[in-house]
């Protein structure tokens, strides 16, 4: 439940800034082509031309940070 609600937070946040200058965005899933896909729907969301996994990691379900290009 934490990890949902650090989730959407982070969603939140991501999609409220209007700049470019390093931004990057997270996601959890059980899978890491469920969590790649969730980046790729945050990207496309915030407008973002690619975007570049920087970190991924997996314990209970895997977690992934990604840096937005625009």
């Amino acid at each position: 439940m934490k990890s949902i609600k650090t989730f959407v937070a982070v969603i939140a946040l991501a999609t409220s800034f209007g700049s470019f200058a390093a931004q990057s965005v997270t996601a959890t899933d059980l899978t890491l082509s469920g969590a790649e896909s969730k980046i790729a729907a945050q990207a496309q969301q915030a407008g973002a031309s690619s975007y570049q996994i920087t970190e991924a990691y997996t314990g209970n379900q895997v977690h992934m940070t990604a840096e937005l290009n625009k």
